[in-house]
């Protein structure tokens, strides 16, 4: 009987990390803090619960998707090698399956119980990042650029679900998103240039090894996060302690790209990596602690 508990519960585990949890948890904080600044701090929590459980399942089911089609390359690569498909632990056709089902599971929870819109920019995000972006690693580099937009909806989605509407707050939070990501991944990509070349994607420092694009990439969206972060306060969305944190914490995001200008190695490219990842949740409290005072 134990035996076959820790069977079962192995075996869920699986499916768990076929929805790549550590970017799960990312598109739940930003689509919490979408929904909570088009509320205005005035949450609802049926409403907040039912949006969580609706993008869980279908960002996750978007990752079970993408895992699908990429399995062969990821046999290949050192990072993604001992994901369930390439051990085999969970079948393709299985997975396949539970991904389809999730994506609609998700999609169908959000047009029901929240609004018809909030479902639709769920569907739409899926889309592009399975039969989009998923592919157009293998084509350009350009795919980071095109796989950030998926990547920048879900706070569009969680202000969608609070306001029913898309105004100007959630373009400024799909731009914040959009512009975040670009450093994030460029860091994650050179860190993983081998892997990626030994795939066949063209990913940019496989295509250009040198890594002097992918610095000026990263600096210049980081330089273009400046302006943008401000504009909520520009349009009266947020106050002053949004304005002088959000400065501080884009100025460390800033700042941690610098050491590749000089030495572009994987220790500099991991500083950034781990700025990017802070810098969502201290934007988030930052947020959170301005509407409330």
């Amino acid at each position: 009987m134990i035996k076959n508990t820790n069977k079962y519960f192995f075996i869920f585990n699986s499916y768990i990390d076929l929805m790549k949890p550590n970017i799960l948890i990312m598109v739940l904080i930003t689509t919490i803090l979408g929904y909570y600044l088009g509320s205005d701090g005035k949450i609802l929590w049926d409403n907040l619960i039912s949006l969580m459980i609706g993008t869980f399942l279908s960002a996750g089911g978007a990752s079970v998707l993408n895992q699908y089609l990429e399995r062969e390359q990821d046999k290949i690569m050192n990072r993604t090698c001992k994901r369930p498909i390439p051990l085999g632990i969970i079948s393709p056709q299985n997975a396949l399956i539970f991904g389809i089902i999730s994506v609609i599971s998700g999609t169908v929870i959000l047009a029901i119980m929240i609004n018809i819109l909030t479902g639709f920019i769920s569907l739409l995000t899926a889309f592009m990042y399975v039969l989009i972006y998923t592919p157009m690693k293998r084509i350009t580099w350009l795919n980071t650029s095109i796989g950030s937009i998926p990547g920048a909806l879900p706070p569009v989605g969680g202000w969608v679900a609070s306001t029913n509407s898309i105004d100007s707050g959630a373009w400024i939070l799909f731009a914040i998103l959009y512009l975040w990501q670009h450093p994030h991944f460029f860091a994650i990509a050179w860190m993983c240039k081998d892997d990626y070349e030994k795939a066949g994607f063209k990913m940019l420092p496989v295509i250009e090894p040198n890594g002097r694009r992918t610095v000026r990439q990263i600096l210049w969206h980081l330089s273009l996060l400046f302006p943008i972060t401000l504009l909520p306060v520009f349009i009266g969305m947020n106050g002053s302690i949004y304005m002088y944190g959000v400065l501080i914490i884009t100025l460390y995001y800033f700042l941690s790209a610098f050491p590749m200008l000089y030495n572009k190695s994987h220790k500099n490219a991991s500083r950034i990596l781990k700025a990017s990842v802070v810098y969502l949740p201290a934007l988030m409290m930052i947020i959170i602690i301005d509407k409330g005072m």
